[in-house]
């Protein structure tokens, strides 16, 4: 009996009966119980401040913050602790990604202080002790800055954006950007190519430039010409380009003209926006969006506002029946036409999709383009595709519907008024042969009227 009173061996029975209820605790989910009923018992003893982030700011554009705390929250361990998690597959092969659900609660410790965060609809709340707010908050959100900017460095997703009519969780839903065209993969001339990513990182270097001069830092584009003919590939690989997020406009479901104010507030800096088809909508004489709210959302005192670090792309087939309001500089800075094909057009194809840089019926394929037939890039690229296996059919196929569908479309590189589209230069008046080009020239008007931004000798940033 003496045993049973041996403080060693009541000390083991204590281990023995401690390590046996964690283990049923572990074993039934108890333990899971047992921490949330202490966690409330210990709320009892403690003040609480909150702090909301919500996702939009009182003039509904996008709060930045909330961005950065929710890619903070979803980089912790401890989002496997929550009640609810959500599995999506990541961009990787057999990634898997943690994100968190709405209405659970993730912990974080940061300088020896329980930080608690709350997942609401459209809102972060951040949940900390009172005694620790002075001493913790203002270094802990410094915290949460460095390291999302250092995660978005790292992992930097394009996301391309499309607008819904369901405004309940803002206007816009998003899915990743992943489409593959890049300035190195679309068919276009080398030196027109070479102009447009000049351009393109010009304005990337220019913000206190635009801003000396009293202007809005963003760059607005007109792409026109045929459908098929390489209008959307060159907006992905300008957001490619750029490491652009895209945020696509369909204005048929835009309701008014504050909704459209309201898509460009709930937009981000470095995003290229774009609108579609625009003569066709012009066209059908819409009551929604009128023409002054499109005006206005294109340079208007919104967009000086807050159209920081934007690229604007516009699409048409055509540009005769526009109202020139819209097209004028400020609005459209550059304008480039997307012809059909030519024959210097139709070698890039060959080359890219069937990787011949000649063959026996090249002189037949640039007969045909010679005496006026044409297609569009497109549908001579699914030929092609559809004949990868055998280049001499392929070539065949695109020779005979050269003659029967191509007969009479012409691939000449003129302007709708007749004539020729421009390109980079410091005049505007150029040899008609510089403009047998692929894919749009890009114009720059030299008028009383109209006179677009000469891009190649636009002055360099600090000059």
């Amino acid at each position: 009996m003496t045993i049973l009173y041996n403080p060693f061996f009541l000390l083991f029975i204590t281990f023995i009966v401690m390590f046996l209820f964690r283990v049923v605790l572990i074993k039934t989910g108890l333990i899971y119980i047992v921490k949330k009923k202490w966690r409330l018992l210990e709320d009892c003893f403690h003040v609480y401040q909150l702090f909301k982030v919500p996702r939009f700011s009182e003039s509904m554009q996008m709060n930045h913050l909330y961005h950065k705390v929710w890619v903070y929250l979803n980089s912790l361990t401890s989002v496997e602790d929550s009640d609810f998690t959500n599995l999506f597959t990541g961009k990787k092969p057999n990634e898997i990604v943690l994100r968190l659900d709405p209405n659970q609660i993730i912990e974080d410790d940061f300088l020896g202080a329980k930080i608690f965060w709350i997942n609401e609809d459209n809102n972060l709340v951040l949940k900390i002790r009172k005694a620790d707010k002075q001493r913790v908050l203002r270094p802990y959100l410094q915290h949460i800055h460095s390291v999302s900017d250092d995660l978005e460095d790292q992992k930097r997703d394009l996301k391309l954006y499309m607008n819904v009519v369901d405004n309940q969780k803002g206007w816009w839903r998003s899915v990743l950007f992943t489409h593959p065209s890049t300035f190195e993969t679309i068919v276009m001339e080398s030196d027109l190519k070479n102009k447009v990513k000049s351009d393109l990182e010009s304005f990337l270097k220019a913000k206190q430039y635009y801003h000396r001069l009293g202007r809005v830092w963003k760059r607005s584009y007109l792409l026109y010409g045929p459908s098929g003919t390489g209008k959307s590939s060159f907006i992905a690989a300008l957001a490619n380009f750029l490491s652009y997020d895209v945020y696509d406009i369909d204005l048929s479901k835009v309701p008014d003209d504050s909704v459209l104010k309201l898509l460009l507030l709930q937009s981000t800096a470095k995003s290229v926006i774009v609108i579609e088809d625009l003569d066709r909508y012009l066209s059908e004489k819409p009551t929604a969006v009128s023409l002054t709210g499109l005006l206005n959302f294109m340079d208007g005192i919104l967009t000086s506002s807050c159209g920081e670090e934007r690229v604007m792309v516009f699409t048409m087939n055509g540009k005769d029946h526009v109202d020139p309001a819209i097209l004028r500089p400020g609005r459209i800075d550059v304008h480039i036409r997307f012809p059909l094909c030519d024959f210097t057009a139709f070698k890039t194809l060959a080359n890219n999709y069937l990787g011949l840089k000649d063959h026996k019926l090249f002189p037949q394929v640039e007969e045909i383009f010679q005496k006026g037939s044409s297609l569009s890039p497109a549908e001579i690229g699914e030929l092609m595709i559809a004949n990868r296996n055998s280049p001499s059919r392929a070539l065949k196929s695109v020779i005979s519907a050269l003659q029967t569908e191509g007969d009479g479309r012409s691939s000449k590189a003129l302007d709708e008024g007749g004539e020729p589209s421009g390109v980079f230069g410091k005049e505007g008046a150029i040899a008609v042969k510089e403009f047998k080009k692929l894919y749009g020239l890009l114009r720059v008007k030299s008028s009383r009227k109209s006179q677009s931004l000469d891009l190649s000798s636009d002055p360099k940033e600090g000059e």
